[in-house]
């Protein structure tokens, strides 16, 4: 198992990470890109997480999504370190560091990032 970082969920913040995901993405991975970012964008000014039930769905959401961009980013060879990152930190804030550890390396984040976990 990869060492991660467990932090506390904090959708402001995954808003944040979305538009640096989707500032990195062109092409096939864009629209999807632009899915995440609406999904949490309601978000971004918030003074905190909604109640329970609507973060849990937004969380399964956002995940979902993301997931669907790893694929395509794989898929299509369009990782790179930066957002490998962005992906790795997206998941932390939505409380799946675990996941996004590993996840992050299929969309391109360096295993030897200075940034990563040890």
């Amino acid at each position: 198992m990869a060492a991660f970082f467990r932090l506390p969920l904090n959708l402001p913040h995954a808003a944040t990470l979305a538009a640096r995901i989707r500032y990195h993405l062109r092409g096939a991975a864009s629209d999807l890109s632009g899915r995440l970012a609406a999904v949490l964008d309601p978000y971004l000014e918030a003074d905190g997480n909604p109640p329970k039930e609507e973060a849990a769905r937004v969380v399964g959401d956002a995940a979902a999504l993301a997931r669907e961009i790893v694929d395509v980013v794989e898929q299509a060879k369009l990782g790179h370190d930066r957002l490998g990152q962005a992906i790795r930190n997206l998941f932390e804030v939505l409380e799946m560091g675990e996941e996004g550890a590993g996840i992050s390396l299929r969309a391109g984040e360096s295993p030897s990032s200075i940034l990563r976990p040890r």
